[in-house]
């Protein structure tokens, strides 16, 4: 607490000033020590004295102040020129300089310098100042470094009300900017007071974004250009699409139409690889995928249904949540959907119908994220439900690798740009996983806890040693991997090569084995069905129905009549019920060769050739063995 005292006595009334002096020290006050005092301590019995093993230890905290940079600009004028030369006049310059060189202190300091830069030329000359001495030793360090990653920087989003950082784009020149879009995918649980705006950030100053981007409704997805680094092109959550030139600020240059743009989120945008550099498409939940050109977006130049029966229906349709494609494949493109089936295009088909080539069907769920290798373009990566799979194009019965089922559902992934073997997956428990399936299959190589929110995006830098995760909270962290996951490693791409054929090999068996086996069970299913119909066809409903009701009075008729003859008979000679005829006949005529115990001639039954009824015990009985 600050102590305040307010002098309430003028100046004037202090009196002298004092004069303060060093002097030596002096004894005011001495008190001896009394022995009579000593009588009244007490002793202190028991004494308990606690001891510790470990040394204490104190925690203090210290908050700094907030420093925040801001970039400025500054305009260079060429200056060291006098008031009365204008620099833009060519003469006027000319003439000073002429004016110049002819005094004799600027020919002496010329001279004077020219020594001076002659010897530092000298020496740069006889030494190579970009020498790497530890070459060697640096790549042999790379090899033996266990994976690992470290933050480098954390973006957070501005707003009271946090979004989610759904979409991340570097830069393409130097990747020393991000763009990243926010919005909240939540249906109808959106505040009426959460902001519109996405945000380019710059690495350096990570306290205040380089550019505000706004909107007319929240970004779902955001892409730079590869050809302009000033354009970008956004994916609206109201169906629009929107682009931006940072050099004329945040607002946008030009927006679709509602009329013709899509009727939910665009979850992907991707540039095309075309001549102007203005050409795009776009894909969303609502079942379509348009084609743009940003110098008109009042209507897109092509569309698409992603109706796999083929006949364009949109209510037909599976809903667009991931877009791949791949520059050096221009005809091509992908589309994961909320299925959980990836649909494979080409846009230079001449019907509509045609432009869906096929289906790769295996996940649970949606597809969130999917990527072709930049290597390996055959092969491509889906994340969805809680699992990663890696298909060939060659193989659309399943894919040919996959992770293991996670406890927690995986949000996003992507390739390594630099190395073959290597992808990132993120999840909902805030978790990044580096899988280097060369190194080990059943787990990931990495596992790095980012945050406590969950993971929604991910993109990796095309260096392949900075990569960016946004949260649902809308933070954006930037994580910077160790040298081994992003160096290539010695024949890493022959092995990877060996291992994509090999099991896309052993899926072909394996297809070829259950082709054969359900070829099998349909060909007994249809004989089967085959003898049903010509029991059918030899005997008519009619015959049948006469055949069955014949047969039903027959019995009735045969169980008349042993009753009857049961009732006819004495009460000793009565056959046991269950018994045929033939043996009542027996027990009615004794004489027909039984007599008493076992048979002298063969019974009735036995000439009849009726075999003694079996009854539950382990003997066979007849009615002469009792």
């Amino acid at each position: 607490m600050e102590i305040v005292y307010v002098y309430v006595k003028k100046r004037s009334e202090f009196g002298r000033q004092c004069t303060f002096s060093d002097r030596p020290a002096e004894t005011n006050v001495d008190i001896h020590p009394d022995p009579s005092l000593a009588a009244n301590f007490i002793e202190r019995n028991p004494v308990d004295a606690g001891a510790q093993c470990a040394s204490d230890m104190s925690e203090h905290e210290v908050n700094t102040e907030r420093f925040e940079m801001e970039s400025e600009g500054v305009n260079h004028l060429e200056g060291g020129w006098p008031k009365d030369v204008n620099p833009l006049e060519m003469e006027q310059t000319i003439r000073f300089r002429r004016k110049v060189e002819k005094d004799e202190n600027y020919v002496n300091t010329i001279i004077h310098l020219g020594s001076l830069m002659e010897h530092c030329i000298k020496q740069n000359n006889a030494i190579n100042i970009y020498e790497e001495y530890f070459e060697d030793e640096g790549t042999a360090d790379v090899a033996d470094e266990p994976p690992s990653a470290k933050t480098i920087n954390v973006f957070r989003d501005p707003n009271l009300i946090k979004r989610t950082a759904t979409h991340l784009s570097w830069h393409p020149d130097g990747s020393k900017k991000l763009a990243v879009a926010y919005s909240s995918l939540e249906f109808q649980r959106s505040s009426k007071d959460m902001s519109y705006e996405s945000y380019i950030w710059d690495l350096e100053s990570p306290n205040k974004p380089d550019l505000v981007l706004r909107p007319s409704s929240p970004l779902v997805s955001l892409e730079y250009n590869p050809k302009d680094s000033h354009i970008l092109v956004g994916g609206c959550y109201n169906g629009q699409i929107a682009y931006w030139d940072t050099r004329k600020g945040g607002q946008p240059v030009e927006l679709s139409t509602v009329e013709f743009s899509h009727r939910d989120p665009v979850y992907g945008v991707i540039w095309l690889q075309s001549k102007t550099g203005t050409e795009c498409f776009s894909a969303s939940t609502d079942g379509q995928v348009l084609w743009w050109d940003i110098r008109k977006l009042t209507e897109p130049t092509e569309t698409l249904v992603m109706d796999i029966s083929r006949k364009g229906i949109l209510e037909n349709a599976l809903g667009a949540i991931a877009l791949e494609f791949e520059p050096t494949m221009p005809t091509k493109f992908m589309v994961g959907t909320e299925q959980g089936v990836v649909i494979s295009c080409n846009r230079k088909a001449k019907t509509p119908a045609e432009k869906i080539v096929g289906t790769f069907s295996g996940h649970h769920g949606p597809i969130y994220a999917l990527a072709r290798n930049p290597f390996f373009p055959k092969n491509f990566l889906t994340v969805g439900d809680w699992t990663a799979r890696i298909w060939s194009e060659d193989s659309k019965e399943s894919s040919i690798m996959w992770t293991k089922y996670h406890m927690a559902y995986l949000t996003d992934g992507c390739w390594s740009t630099i190395r073959p073997a290597v992808f990132f997956t993120t999840k909902m428990d805030g978790t990044l996983d580096v899988w280097d399936f060369l190194f080990k299959q059943n787990n990931p190589s990495l596992s790095v806890k980012v945050c406590d929110e969950p993971l929604f995006s991910l993109r990796l830098q095309d260096n392949g040693r900075f990569i960016g995760c946004g949260s649902q909270r809308g933070t954006v962290t930037l994580l910077e991997v160790s040298a081994g996951l992003c160096t290539l490693q010695r024949n890493e791409k022959n092995l990877a090569t060996a291992m994509f054929e090999r099991e896309t090999k052993r899926e072909k068996i394996l297809e070829a084995r259950h082709r054969e086996m359900r070829l099998k069970e349909r060909t007994k299913s249809e004989g089967k069905e085959e003898d049903t119909k010509v029991e059918s066809e030899e005997e008519k409903p009619e015959e049948l129905l006469a055949r069955v009701q014949t047969e039903f009075f027959d019995i009735i008729e045969a169980e008349l009549r042993r009753r009857e003859r049961a009732a006819r008979l004495p009460k000793t000679q009565v056959p046991r019920p269950g018994l045929p005829e033939r043996w009542a006949e027996a027990q009615l005529h004794p004489g027909a060769g039984v007599s008493g115990g076992l048979a002298d001639e063969p019974s009735a039954a036995a000439r009849a050739g009726v075999e003694p009824p079996v009854l539950w015990g382990d003997q066979r009985k007849g009615p002469c063995d009792e």
